[in-house]
């Protein structure tokens, strides 16, 4: 039984790993699809964390799946405009796989109840 606490451990640490990362952008991108890609990921933890203490959790669960889609879109611009090199990208990309393994084992759950 999934009580979220992998998937939001994960997307903490994911996101202790991007936000430096994203500092090393260039400055004109930095501010603008870099402060997007975090708080897309910052959005993502705090619908887990709601979902977490809440009663019904299926909706937030699906709300944060599709953001968590958004995200992976974001994270390829960057690296197709090579400002995440590929170890960089396939570190995220594993990482940001894993969470959605997580979270869509989550929704399973909940909407078998």
């Amino acid at each position: 039984m999934s009580d979220g606490t992998n998937a939001i451990t994960k997307t903490y640490d994911l996101i202790k790993w991007l936000m430096p990362t994203i500092s090393k952008f260039p400055k004109s991108k930095r501010y603008a699809l870099g402060a997007r890609i975090e708080n897309k990921l910052l959005d993502i933890l705090e619908l887990l964390l709601i979902a977490h203490y809440s009663k019904e959790k299926l909706e937030t669960l699906k709300k944060a799946n599709l953001q968590l889609e958004s995200f992976r879109y974001l994270l390829r611009l960057s690296f197709d405009f090579w400002y995440l090199s590929s170890k960089q990208y396939e570190f995220a990309s594993q990482g940001t796989n894993e969470i959605g393994r997580l979270v869509g084992g989550w929704i399973k759950q909940q909407a078998a109840k």
